[in-house]
């Protein structure tokens, strides 16, 4: 398959585009650079928005991967609704050009104040622009695809645990606090239960729901599990054999975080063990 991958050169993009070339696939990377891309990738440096014809120009895609999201980790920042016609109109060319099959990158952060599983029928109240963004592009990108005949999933997105310093998680930040020397790190109480994944299980997990098409509709990439922040916080100081303490109680928590939430993991395990099955990695 021919995959265009949008925001490549992002913390997640580079781990899922390796993810979808070691599956034998054609990766087409996007981004304003692409210096951290797979070099087996091929490499398109551009700003998406401002093609007339991203269909022809990216070669006819089979799949597009949306991942492009400007200040993800910046939950009040006025660039997720001053972009959302910006993303809208991006994924309109595409599939009214003839792309058969959209995949977007989506966040639990869609759902808003939860407390529980969560599946593709939970209800989406998001609270933060980055939320209330990510909710319309899903419900406006889910209408282009049922006006087109394409295929549509929406991969929802959970926390993410990764020691690379590109991100922005508090992983990333504990990484180079930890890189810079510091004793201690500013943390919450660390009780809040949330849905962790690994870095790399994450882009496999991404990868598989993107390379097929027998289901669809909204996936969560996840664990399914809960956890407290603090225990996996203290797991990956420890995995990692970092000396920095975690300073407790130094931030109160967001009001906004609910204090127990995890996915339901039924759609991405069927995907998982089919491929297994059939000896895909």
């Amino acid at each position: 398959m021919r995959i265009l991958v949008t925001g490549a050169n992002g913390y997640l993009g580079q781990g899922i585009v390796k993810a979808i070339l070691n599956r034998k696939n054609e990766v087409v990377a996007t981004d304003f650079n692409l210096n951290n891309v797979d070099e087996k990738a091929e490499k398109v440096t551009c700003n998406i928005f401002e093609i007339d014809n991203p269909y022809e120009y990216f070669g006819k895609p089979d799949v597009v991967l949306h991942l492009a999201w400007r200040d993800g980790f910046v939950h009040y920042s006025s660039a997720h609704i001053d972009d959302l016609p910006k993303h809208y109109m991006f994924i309109k060319k595409l599939v009214e050009s003839g792309l058969k099959h959209v995949v977007v990158l989506g966040s639990m952060h869609e759902i808003g104040f939860y407390e529980g599983s969560i599946n593709e029928n939970t209800p989406c109240n998001p609270i933060t622009p980055y939320g209330i963004g990510k909710n319309a592009l899903r419900q406006l990108t889910e209408m282009l695809c049922k006006q087109n005949n394409v295929i549509f999933q929406w991969l929802r997105g959970y926390y993410i645990v990764g020691n690379s310093k590109f991100g922005s998680s508090i992983f990333s930040k504990i990484t180079t606090a930890e890189e810079e020397g510091k004793k201690e790190f500013p943390f919450t109480m660390g009780q809040n239960q949330y849905d962790f994944i690994d870095y790399d299980i994450f882009a496999k997990q991404v990868a598989a729901a993107v390379t097929q098409s027998k289901i669809d509709g909204i996936i969560n990439i996840c664990s399914g599990k809960p956890e407290k922040l603090a225990d996996r916080v203290e797991r990956f100081i420890k995995e990692n054999n970092y000396k920095i303490k975690l300073k407790y109680g130094a931030f109160a928590d967001r009001p906004y975080d609910s204090k127990a939430v995890w996915a339901d993991g039924k759609k991405i395990q069927k995907i998982m063990d089919e491929q297994k099955e059939n000896n895909i990695l």
